[in-house]
């Protein structure tokens, strides 16, 4: 199986911010105040991020491909 298929069929289509810091092995709150620094990685994984109403998630298959390429 490869990274996508994996992450997807534990986690669905979106990840939520705590999946993600769970996948990347950080804390929820070290995820977010991450994501509001201008960097390459920052700006990476904001480009996966879809904003339904409220909520925040982030597109697995993109994240699953930023990972392999890491």
């Amino acid at each position: 199986m490869t990274i996508e298929e994996t992450l997807i069929a534990k986690y669905g289509a979106l990840l939520t911010l705590a999946q993600l810091a769970e996948i990347l092995s950080r804390s929820t709150d070290g995820i977010r105040i991450s994501l509001r620094t201008q960097n390459p990685w920052s700006d990476r994984i904001n480009s996966c991020r879809l904003k339904v109403g409220r909520r925040v998630y982030f597109r697995t298959s993109r994240i699953a491909e930023y990972l392999a390429e890491e």
